[in-house]
């Protein structure tokens, strides 16, 4: 039976040409958006200095604010303010700001004393900070978030010269050892290097809420998280899905420019703050949902055939499927090495082909837990 279905011009030479076509779909991932990343030439840091808001959401975050806050609050930049928007907490946020404000008279406190959301999520009081802003040009981050630097202000702003109205920065996570901080690392890393990719490309699709900015005008005239305020997550990335475009967006990758936050201790932990970032691709444009799922798609096809071909492959033609995936292997290689060393992150170049199977099965499994499960909230 076996010999009849990989025959010669049967399916086993069907496979194997799907397998190679596949091998050239990542091979144009690779060189055409994830290269150009790395070669990126990042533009020197103007030297005005426009009006900065920091916008914070917190909720219950008090050791968070405590610990970040203040390295926020003594930026090097000339003229900024840090909004805090502190959502109906019930610890001892509220003292904490207080005390702080007195410090600190950049600081900024939105009170929101009872909980008026009407759908869950960060929406809401984000929406309420960026209201409360004095400057035009918003920087966001998360409560749990601290600046790689006292340049970090400087740095985002520094994108939005030529007319920019959306920046893309990276928001990193602490390197603690272990196998699940590495994966949770990479995980981060890898996701970066495609929304990188892609803006540098002229085809922004998102950003992350630990670091990124944009105009509050721009925020106005897109009419903020309305047409996807009913879904619990989509902050940043929806809002920057509707809203980016090939001249209004740029990213900024000095090491100066990253924010810092501790990644989950538990897979558990993890796996629900993955599902819930997860759960907004469906509301991405019909464009960058093509770009996404042929990258994804490809490369777990490629996998499989491979398996499948090793398996079945017989005299020479398993040393070409050999070379088709060693090369490939290679140039992935070469890209994170590039990719790694330009975010600053070590200690996982020899496990990006192990990591990249184990996010294809864990991706996998959280898209059949989506369909059965509802969205967590935000807090």
């Amino acid at each position: 039976m076996l010999d009849v279905l990989f025959a010669p011009g049967g399916a086993f030479l069907y496979f194997l040409l799907i397998f190679v076509f596949l091998f050239f779909v990542q091979l144009f991932y690779y060189l055409f958006f994830f290269l150009k990343f790395t070669r990126y030439q990042e533009p020197p840091v103007p030297s005005e200095t426009p009006g900065v808001s920091v916008v914070i959401c917190a909720r219950n975050e008090y050791n968070q604010l405590k610990e970040n806050l203040p390295l926020i609050l003594g930026q090097d930049y000339p003229d900024f303010e840090v909004v805090v928007v502190n959502h109906a907490s019930d610890d001892e946020t509220t003292f904490l700001l207080s005390k702080m404000a007195e410090e600190f008279p950049r600081l900024k406190i939105v009170e929101i004393r009872e909980n008026l959301n009407f759908f869950d999520g960060k929406k809401f009081p984000l929406s309420i900070g960026i209201k409360s802003a004095a400057h035009d040009l918003v920087l966001l981050t998360d409560a749990d978030c601290r600046p790689s630097g006292s340049r970090w202000i400087a740095h985002m702003a520094g994108g939005f010269s030529k007319g920019k109205e959306i920046v893309l920065g990276y928001g990193a996570y602490e390197s603690s050892g272990g196998l699940l901080n590495r994966l949770i690392r990479f995980d981060t890393i890898h996701i970066a290097l495609q929304y990188f990719s892609y803006a540098v490309a002229g085809i922004p699709y998102m950003g992350v809420g630990r670091n990124m900015a944009y105009r509050k005008s721009l925020f106005y005239e897109k009419k903020g998280f309305t047409s996807h305020y009913s879904v619990h997550s989509g902050d940043d990335d929806l809002f920057i899905n509707q809203a980016a475009s090939r001249s209004n967006t740029t990213v900024v990758t000095s090491p100066e420019s990253f924010t810092l936050s501790k990644p989950k201790k538990s897979f558990r932990e993890w796996w629900i703050q993955k599902k819930r970032h997860l759960s907004t691709g469906r509301y991405y444009r019909w464009n960058h949902k093509l770009l996404l799922g042929s990258y994804t798609l490809s490369t777990v096809l490629f996998y499989i055939l491979f398996l499948i071909l090793l398996a079945f492959s017989i005299n020479f033609i398993i040393f070409v499927v050999l070379g088709f995936f060693i090369l490939r292997m290679a140039i992935q290689l070469i890209i994170f090495h590039k990719t790694l060393a330009r975010l600053k992150e070590k200690g996982i170049l020899l496990l990006v082909p192990l990591f990249e199977i184990i996010l294809i099965l864990i991706n996998v499994a959280l898209f059949v837990s989506a369909l059965m499960s509802k969205e967590k909230k935000w807090k």
